[in-house]
């Protein structure tokens, strides 16, 4: 930031402001009679500084700006009702409870009763070297209130009302106890138990006694806001994986989706998850909420300004009254998105990591995850990256295998196509069904090719799914990527480039030079097998534009993903362009493919499959109403 300096007009302006600072203090001096009205007031104030220190427990009182004294106490007590007595208990004070183990430390204040500090001890944010914890709650980006209707229609927000803390240990775990007190035998109370070495932190609503100061025809609102601060190096990226998902229903699983003012209204529901990418904050309920009410906004409308949080999350549940009390029993959950981690608890909370849906899904819990865990557990995770993709290209080169052996059978039979072509010119119908007759004969299948390619599409969405969400490619480094979960930048642009951003990230450069090169080599092939037909010259040159197209739509917008997700994509494609020149120059033989379908020629066709007898069908009885139209046109 620039300093400014001082002139000499800022000088004289402090001068005069200062002189007239002295001027109002000599003029604004107590006079002696002031002063020993004050000295009697103060010590009037004094005798009831025990009983009333604590009175701004009421929404609209601060407990900084609270007058001790009798009046007050009796308008605060109008107010409370009941509660009032709670101004008179010692923990009325703004004062904080922690509670911690090796994971995370958890701090609460008396008031409100809810947790104002939720640190993750083992994770840092931005880089593993920056020296700050993640903290989930923080600064008052978050708060927790239940509205209290009373008896005679008033509405208390516990927010603004002191909780009794008492802590104590039941075996190994930490057991914190905040009531708000109406009586010594009716309250409200929040309960927190804190096991070692665990994200799950149990919480416990429950009420006492309550039932003859509140209203229980209708079930207690419990208000859970949350604004989740930026813990990434890309802001942009982290918000896109930011949302707010729940199950409800008995297994429904759904989310709020992205951008401004998005709002569910799910049915019984059993947990709210404020997610962000790598970290969450869950409310998980033994007994489902009989109906939510969710709302998620984006706060990063410019990444260059917007820097600090990345969205705002409100959740309003309903708690239920059951024979005039509430007892809820659930827990909160504050720590990593990481699959592991979050199947462990069998709560269905692995689900909130966007795993894909359907095969995709299937793929990266069955396959990716277990393989690139059991990698990663003993080589680095860069490394395991590399053995990661060799492994699964390994395992596709069969289907890679059928796709070339295909493109090299229609390239052999390409001429004969050709000649095809040229002799019915002049009715592509009856071409097509020579062509198909062709095809038959010498046992080709021209769709041969395009299921080895469709059978991959799967396993691709599934890498694109797989490494953005996997949490322990956090600020784990490779080479010059020193976070594989975020861009690998090798250089800063002194100015930003839309969509591509203000960085220069090398692993996406190299993904985009592979994809160039496989892109190059698969349409030549393709090319040389497809015959050229009506319509042909504009394919082939959409596919030349697509050369290009393709490596910078990847140079674009992998520039901000994650280095993980390019790096596994530039050796997926350096990988299958060495399989594609170890199969053309070394497996395939086209000699012997020639021979095999002019031997095939010779033998009587097989039976055509219920596809090629539909299309078969088609054509001929396309071809039928042709010539039907060509007869009454004559007659005509």
């Amino acid at each position: 930031m620039e300093q400014k300096k001082l002139d000499l007009n800022s000088i004289i302006g402090f001068i005069l402001i200062f002189g007239i600072l002295i001027w109002i203090m000599y003029q604004n001096q107590p006079t002696q009679k002031e002063i020993d009205a004050e000295k009697a007031k103060k010590e009037q104030v004094a005798k009831a500084k025990t009983a009333t220190k604590s009175t701004a427990v009421a929404a609209t009182i601060s407990n900084d700006s609270v007058e001790n004294d009798s009046l007050q106490l009796t308008k605060l007590k109008t107010a409370l009702g009941n509660f009032a007595y709670s101004a008179s208990l010692p923990s009325a004070k703004q004062a904080f409870t922690t509670i911690e183990n090796d994971v995370v430390l958890i701090k609460v204040a008396n008031k409100g009763g809810y947790i104002v500090e939720a640190t993750l001890k083992k994770h840092q944010k931005f880089s593993k070297n920056s020296g700050q914890l993640v903290s989930l709650i923080k600064d008052n980006n978050s708060d927790l209130n239940i509205n209290l209707l009373t008896q005679d229609n008033r509405v208390l927000e516990t927010k603004n009302l002191f909780f009794e803390p008492t802590l104590t240990k039941e075996g190994e775990n930490q057991v914190l106890s905040m009531k708000l007190k109406a009586a010594e035998n009716q309250f409200l109370e929040y309960r927190y138990v804190l096991k070692p070495n665990d994200y799950m932190l149990g919480f416990d609503v429950r009420s006492q006694g309550l039932s003859k100061v509140l209203n229980t025809s209708k079930p207690l609102d419990l208000e859970w806001n949350l604004k989740s601060f930026r813990n990434e190096k890309s802001i942009s990226y982290e918000n896109r994986y930011a949302e707010i998902y729940f199950e409800y229903e008995d297994g429904k699983f759904d989310y709020t989706g992205q951008g401004q003012d998005k709002e569910e209204n799910p049915e019984k529901v059993a947990f709210v998850a404020f997610k962000q990418h790598f970290f969450s904050s869950i409310l998980i309920t033994n007994t489902p909420f009989a109906k939510a009410k969710l709302y998620s906004n984006n706060l990063v409308n410019d990444e260059k300004t917007d820097t600090i949080f990345t969205k705002q999350f409100k959740a309003n549940l309903p708690l239920a009254y059951t024979n005039g009390e509430v007892d809820y029993k659930m827990n909160w959950y504050f720590g990593p998105t990481d699959y592991a981690t979050l199947k462990a608890y069998d709560k269905n909370l692995d689900r909130i990591i966007p795993l894909g849906w359907g095969i995709f899904g299937w793929i990266n819990k069955f396959i990716f995850i277990p393989l690139f865990g059991f990698l990663s557990s003993f080589i680095a995770y860069g490394i395991a990256i590399i053995v990661f993709t060799i492994l699964i290209k390994i395992a596709m080169s069969p289907i890679t295998y059928k796709s070339f052996l295909s493109q090299a059978k229609m390239k052999v039979l390409r001429p004969e196509i050709t000649e095809l072509g040229e002799k019915f010119k002049k009715d592509p119908l009856k071409k097509q069904q020579e062509t198909m007759k062709l095809y038959n004969k010498a046992g080709v299948n021209p769709m041969a090719g395009c299921i080895p390619a469709l059978i991959q599409i799967p396993f691709m969405y599934a890498s694109f799914q797989f490494f953005p969400s996997a949490f322990e490619l956090r600020q784990k480094g490779f080479l010059w990527a020193d976070d594989l979960s975020s861009f690998d930048q090798v250089a800063k642009l002194p100015f930003h480039i839309p969509l591509y951003g203000d960085h220069i990230s090398l692993f996406p450069i190299l993904a985009a030079i592979a994809i160039f090169f496989y892109m190059k080599m698969t349409s030549g092939d393709q090319q040389m097998a497809t015959p050229q037909q009506e319509g042909m010259p504009d394919m082939a040159k959409m596919m030349k534009i697509m050369i290009y197209v393709s490596p910078i739509m990847m140079l674009i917008f992998f520039n901000s993903y994650g280095a993980g997700l390019s790096l596994y994509n530039f050796i997926s494609n350096l990988i299958t362009i060495g399989i594609m020149l170890v199969i053309k120059n070394y497996i395939i033989d086209s000699d012997k493919i020639h021979a095999q379908i002019q031997e095939n020629k010779l033998k009587e066709p097989k039976k055509q499959g219920r596809f090629q007898q539909k299309l078969q069908e088609v054509m001929q009885q396309a071809e039928e109403q042709k010539a039907l139209q060509q007869k009454q046109q004559k007659k005509k």
